[in-house]
């Protein structure tokens, strides 16, 4: 088993968009509740989108109109779409598992390298 590796970061100016990826090595997104993280300069890593296993999703206030979190299990591929993106997006984001979220499991002690968004002008 390897582990999710993240993808799709870069810079943009404000008000642009990115789209990130996070690929697995197995059907994981079948089996467990899954989440996009992000850990900006100086602050604590924070969840900030998640999706259910029944496809339910949800989000942060701040982004929770600007961004959209999806998966493709036959491709083992999670993506978050970023729209409208602020400075205040910018951070290094992580994929991994949100079973925290109901209850069935720690907060996720194991994280990639991620990928860095950085958002300004």
């Amino acid at each position: 088993q390897l582990p999710l590796v993240e993808s799709g970061g870069g810079w943009v100016q404000p008000g642009e968009s990115l789209r990130l990826s996070c690929a697995a090595s197995g059907s994981i997104f079948s089996i467990y509740p899954m989440g996009w993280y992000r850990q900006a300069p100086g602050k604590q890593r924070e969840l900030v989108a998640y999706i259910s296993l029944d496809g339910s999703t949800d989000y942060i206030d701040s982004v929770k109109d600007r961004f959209t979190i999806s998966r493709d299990n036959a491709k083992n591929t999670m993506y978050l779409q970023m729209n409208s993106l602020k400075p205040e997006d910018t951070a290094v984001y992580y994929c991994n598992d949100a079973i925290q979220v109901y209850g069935l499991g720690p907060l996720p002690q194991h994280w990639g390298q991620g990928t860095q968004v950085t958002v300004s002008s």
